[in-house]
């Protein structure tokens, strides 16, 4: 007797079975570099290399083992773990610090083994759905986030991370501790920054990123409580938004805000007021050192003059004096002059004078000797 094979009950059907893979029907859309999933080469190759990933995580097949594995494994979100990224007692600094190779990045993190261990798993839509409203620990949501932010193109971020900005489930997302924030804070940072500690995220086209930007700054001035970019979490939980209704929460808010802004304008014009009465001050300060530095330069220049004119004076005197001590000297040494070629003249005639006075007496000597010895030549001859 051929009996047909019982049908599965209709609650057993493996259609909303978020862990049955189904091929290409219900995937997330990828965009970016599928080898590597936009990760960073060297926290890749470190995660392909680690000894975790490779023997740890290589029994693990199903999305739920995966799941559970983040659950006991992963207490912070940073790519590497606490106090691995060192060389010769000396922290590094950037992707690779001071040293070239692999091995200059660190121990890697469990969770971003187990984010590209999920990668491998090629999740649907329904998968991403269950990381991020799981319930079980903050860790399993904020690597379903990371998935999102490494994988998804920038047109489809803010549809996938819009429901959840204002998400106040706290989570720690720094190695050791020390930095808590909310889950929407964690959500908004993704989108709005690309630095995640020693990585960066995929970078989002400039038009995507502007609407984001417009969409947030909605949300915050709807939401109350806008400072700038960010909403003031502090202020909404000490007023209990949640607890209290709508429309009290948002009128109290108003007044505290318009009260704030107030405070704000009165210390802006508090401070333009001082460094306008400032402004004045030095400037008054600045005309009288300038008055002052004229008053002294104008006396200088009065000293100036006078000293040059007693000194033009005191040169006209000189040349004066000068003048007439010269003309004194010429007329003395012309009257020298004047009486040196007088004696001179004098003297040459007085001289010439003896010369033809001397001429001629010899001349009559002469004459005396010559008449003599002629007489006496006269009286030889006769007597002979």
């Amino acid at each position: 007797m051929n009996t047909a094979p019982a049908e599965p009950a209709q609650g057993d059907s493996d259609d909303d079975d978020p862990t049955v893979y189904k091929g290409n029907q219900g995937q997330l859309a990828f965009h970016g570099n599928e080898r590597t999933m936009n990760m960073n080469p060297l926290i890749l190759t470190n995660v392909q290399g680690s000894p975790y990933f490779k023997v740890d995580l290589f029994g693990k097949k199903t999305f739920h083992e995966v799941v559970d594995e983040i659950y006991y494994r992963v207490d912070h979100l940073e790519p590497w773990a606490t106090g691995s990224r060192k060389t010769a007692g000396r922290s590094q600094t950037g992707m690779c610090g001071g040293v070239r190779g692999v091995s200059a990045g660190g121990i890697v993190s469990s969770a971003y083994c187990l984010l590209f261990k999920l990668y491998t798993l090629k999740m649907t839509k329904k998968q991403v759905m269950s990381l991020l409203n799981h319930c079980d620990s903050p860790y399993i949501r904020g690597i379903g986030f990371m998935y999102l932010r490494y994988t998804l193109p920038a047109a489809n971020l803010w549809d996938w991370f819009e429901p959840y900005l204002d998400d106040q489930e706290e989570i720690d997302i720094k190695a050791g501790g020390g930095k808590p924030m909310t889950i929407g804070e964690m959500g908004r940072q993704m989108l709005t920054r690309l630095e995640w500690f020693d990585t960066r995220f995929p970078r989002i086209a400039v038009n995507f990123e502007k609407q984001i930007r417009d969409n947030l700054d909605h949300m915050t001035r709807d939401s109350g409580g806008y400072r700038g970019n960010q909403p003031d979490y502090a202020k909404q939980n000490e007023i209990g938004y949640e607890e209290m209704p709508v429309t009290e929460a948002k009128s109290q808010e108003r007044d505290e805000n318009r009260m704030s802004r107030d405070r704000d304008s009165k210390s802006r014009n508090r401070d333009s007021d001082r460094k306008s009465r400032d402004r004045d001050q030095s400037r008054d300060r600045k005309s009288k050192d300038r008055k002052s530095r004229d008053r002294s330069r104008s006396r200088d220049r009065r000293r100036d003059r006078s000293r040059s004119r007693d000194k033009k004076k005191k040169d006209r005197s000189r040349d004066r004096s000068r003048d007439k001590h010269h003309k004194k000297h010429k007329r003395s040494r012309s009257k020298d002059r004047s009486r040196r070629s007088r004696s001179r003249d004098k003297g040459s005639r007085d001289k010439h004078s003896r010369d033809r006075d001397d001429f001629s007496q010899e001349l009559r000597k002469y004459k005396e000797d010559s008449h003599k010895h002629k007489k006496h030549s006269r009286r030889s001859r006769s007597r002979s």
